[in-house]
């Protein structure tokens, strides 16, 4: 022990520092492999910015059992808790379903006939607006997992500017982040928090979701208006965009095995039963479907795991700095800090921190949820929009530096909903 922490707190520190900085250069590692075919392989697998977390959490375990021997790091994974990276899978995995996408655009279809505006500059407002408040009762992983996907095959497929996928992918990511706040269990930062500090769904609309939904709404509307010129040129996609028809009765177990999820989330014992249930419905309706994104949904579990297994030793130099700000640092504290951390990880040791008052709570979870668009490990779902887009990006691959700064001017209008509202 050196000052009440263990060397392998030091050191799980390193190793997740590390992990930043190579989320943070995994484009270069997609170069390199283009560059030198020999490791090709190793180097897209670290290119690939799912992996980045498990891998380091790996080296982690690693130093563990050599040090301390095996049974050290297995009692280590057997304290950690992976319900929900376990639940992002399962959540990816259905919400990425023929029925469930094709019951989502009847939704924003049917919204987007009382809009007065060309029909495509509509669409992609009501798709950054409607889907992310959603979140607030299917979750924000299967919001961010509709999202991404109407965007994907209605815009991103296209031959649309960087600029405009950038900005774009900055506004979903912030906007799923607030949107999930209307109720209590939706988002991950609030679900870590909400039942010890008792807070309910009459709480979280009065105190967080309308300033959410207003900040939503702004942000969404101000990525329409700047690429309005692009959109309007892109009306003839309607057509293009046709999936099969869904029969009603494939679509509505499909959005009830998504409620039934939901419901269970914190049972994964449960939720698992379930899922097993649907891939065999799936196979048995395979018409109904299209091919099921398990790597896509595996990749982001594999990278949320790797986050809970990184992030159980960084309590050391969290909670002092938590415990140790007022209210209004608190906030710019928590927003900064989920940049480099997950932000239901930021909550969750937020809630372990005794005497905090009702402005420091509030200040947490507000920080928190406004910087969850920062970066791709800074809330859970953007690991699923970051796998799902990542091909239509300019060499395969999204620039996190890009991202930070795109994703400001939408996190300041957040911050500002949140503060001066």
């Amino acid at each position: 022990m050196m000052d009440h922490v263990s060397w392998i707190e030091y050191i799980a520190a390193a190793l997740f520092f590390l992990a930043l900085i190579h989320t943070f250069s995994s484009k270069y590692f997609v170069k390199l492999a283009q560059r030198e075919s020999r490791h090709a392989g190793a180097w897209l697998m670290l290119g690939e910015v799912e992996v980045v977390f498990g891998f380091w959490a790996f080296i982690l375990l690693g130093f563990m059992a050599i040090v301390n021997g095996y049974e050290k790091a297995v009692e280590y994974m057997d304290t950690r808790d992976f319900t929900e990276p376990l639940f992002v899978f399962v959540i990816l995995v259905i919400a990425g379903t023929r029925p469930i996408l094709q019951a989502a655009q009847l939704l924003i279809d049917l919204l987007a006939k009382v809009i007065p505006l060309p029909g495509t500059i509509t669409y992609y407002f009501l798709t950054l607006t409607v889907v992310p408040l959603l979140g607030s009762f299917i979750t924000e992983p299967a919001a961010m997992t509709l999202a991404a996907i109407i965007l994907r095959d209605r815009y991103f497929s296209k031959n649309i500017p960087e600029t405009m996928k950038y900005l774009t992918i900055a506004v979903l990511f912030v906007n799923v982040s607030i949107g999930g706040v209307l109720t209590s269990y939706a988002a991950p930062p609030v679900l870590m928090v909400a039942s010890k500090w008792g807070w309910g769904m009459d709480f979280m609309l009065m105190t967080f979701g309308w300033k959410a939904a207003l900040a939503v709404s702004v942000n969404a509307l101000l990525a329409s208006w700047v690429f309005r010129k692009i959109l309007v040129g892109m009306d003839d996609l309607k057509d293009d965009y046709e999936i099969g028809r869904v029969p009603p009765l494939v679509m509505l177990i499909h959005m009830a095995t998504l409620v039934l999820v939901v419901i269970f989330s914190h049972h994964p014992f449960v939720f698992m039963g379930f899922f097993l249930l649907f891939l065999g419905f799936t196979e048995a309706y395979h018409r109904y479907q299209s091919p099921l994104m398990l790597r896509e949904g595996l990749l982001v579990a594999f990278f949320l795991a790797g986050l809970v297994v990184l992030g159980g030793m960084q309590k050391w130099w969290l909670s002092p700095i938590l415990s140790g700000l007022d209210s209004h640092t608190l906030f710019g504290g928590a927003t900064l800090l989920t940049a480099i951390t997950d932000n239901a990880a930021l909550t969750y040791l937020g809630s372990l921190v005794d005497g905090l008052s009702d402005a420091s709570k509030y200040a947490l979870v507000a920080g928190a949820i406004t910087g969850g668009g920062l970066t791709v490990i800074a809330n859970a779902p953007n690991p699923v929009c970051f796998s799902l887009l990542k091909n239509n990006f300019e060499h395969q691959s999204i620039n996190p530096m890009m991202l930070f700064l795109y994703a400001l001017p939408p996190t300041i209008i957040a911050a500002c909903s949140f503060l001066f509202l």
